[in-house]
């Protein structure tokens, strides 16, 4: 596995302390042959003698006992030595119980998120600029990459039931009356009539001529044309005279009458069985209609385009909205502490529900992880982590162990 550069740091410590504590034994060997060479059996030698013998035996004792945890000393396979490389699956195991049992607890989650103000750093956070531009990004990519996995066809069909579904539970003859009602509190309907006069009077003057002719054609062969003509003129003068009466007059009678008949209507379509039954076969016409369907067809499609586009654009409207609202959530939620009592409870009740339900999930994640490697990398990768501490056991054997020495070959001269 290649090293990190942690990891090479680690493993350059470790050497420097297991060439400390060799070094120590080595000079332990050394004052010991010197003074044996020079042990006349009196003296202060004597205390040199037995101070480096007890040296090397605390060293080698414990130099036996930190190599037996990871591996068999001189390769020799001695009973309960290599004790993490055969028992990893059981360390991987303990190692997840420990954390699930000590630390995914919520007293120990409850405390520091209670501490932590998440709610205040997080508003404070936010309320910068580049931050609030840095997490309207996020949000953005992670919008574009939520609809570039959805299945369309799922969405599509979910998205026209809704739509279809939603239409067919609106009445259309109340919802058609009640928009007949709102046009005429607005005077809608007003500026309506006089837009289908000035239609008509346009209409009757463009087609002035093939009126005469059908009158002409409906009058009796007897009739001169010069009556005919007459006619015509004193009808269409008072038919053109009648809409421009009914145009200029705000007050006219027929614009009361359509005014009553409009709100006859409107409530009639509110209540008439035959019309509310007519408003459902038009809406049903409306949804079969081949057009309907295909526009029905193509939201999806089109919505998601769009939405995609602007998620990838940082000009956008839609990433410019997601910045300023964020930065306001952050200029808010920085001095709101009601707001901020209110993020940090959804936090420790969401810490909550992740503990009750996966907790286990992150023991079972840790002990297979740690079965996954084999038993070299183990027992290398706790190494790196605790070796080097574990030669200060070395260190410390030499040290007290040529204490331990004096102290016994002092009684022993005491004694003898």
């Amino acid at each position: 596995m290649t090293a990190t550069l942690t990891d090479a740091d680690r493993a350059a410590g470790l050497r420097r302390m297991k060439v400390v504590a060799t070094g120590m034994l080595v000079v332990a060997a050394v004052v010991y042959v010197i003074a044996r060479a020079n042990d006349d059996g009196a003296g202060w030698i004597g205390y040199v003698r037995a101070a480096a013998e007890a040296s090397m035996v605390g060293a080698l004792a414990d130099w036996f006992a930190v190599s037996a945890l990871f591996r068999h000393p001189l390769g020799i396979p001695i009973p309960h030595t290599a004790i993490i490389p055969r028992r990893k699956d059981q360390i991987g195991r303990s190692l997840g119980e420990f954390v699930e049992e000590n630390f995914l607890t919520h007293d120990v989650l409850n405390e520091r998120l209670a501490d932590a103000g998440i709610g205040r750093r997080l508003g404070t956070w936010l309320a910068h600029p580049d931050n609030a531009r840095r997490a309207a990004d996020g949000l953005a990519d992670a919008l574009r990459g939520t609809l570039e996995v959805l299945d369309d066809a799922e969405v599509q069909a979910g998205l026209e039931r809704v739509v279809e579904s939603r239409v067919r539970a609106i009445p259309a003859a109340p919802m058609f009356g009640r928009a007949i009602d709102l046009a005429m509190e607005g005077g809608h309907h007003k500026r309506l009539l006089d837009a289908v006069l000035v239609g008509l009077g346009g209409f009757m003057e463009d087609n002035r001529t093939t009126f005469r002719r059908r009158l002409e054609t409906e009058s009796p062969w007897w009739i001169p044309e010069s009556i005919d003509n007459r006619i015509f003129e004193k009808i269409y003068s008072a038919v053109h005279k009648f809409m421009g009466d009914v145009g200029a007059d705000p007050d006219h009678e027929v614009r009361h009458t359509i005014d009553a008949r409009l709100r006859d209507f409107a409530a009639r379509l509110a209540h008439d069985p035959v019309l509310l039954a007519k408003g459902e076969e038009l809406k049903d016409e409306l949804l079969a209609h081949p057009d309907v369907r295909e526009w029905l067809a193509s939201l999806w499609g089109e919505a998601k385009r769009a939405m995609i586009a602007a998620a990838g654009d940082e000009h956008s409207e839609l990433r410019v909205r997601i910045t300023s609202s964020l930065r306001g959530l952050g200029e808010r939620l920085a001095v709101d502490e009601e707001l901020q009592r209110k993020v940090d409870d959804w936090v420790l009740r969401s810490v909550g529900y992740v503990i009750d339900h996966y907790r286990n999930e992150v023991s079972d994640m840790i002990a297979g992880t740690v079965e996954r490697w084999d038993a070299d990398t183990t027992s290398r990768k706790m190494e790196l982590q605790v070796g080097r501490d574990l030669q200060f056991i070395r260190i410390n054997g030499t040290i007290v162990g040529g204490l331990a020495g004096v102290v016994i070959h002092t009684f022993g001269n005491i004694v003898g």
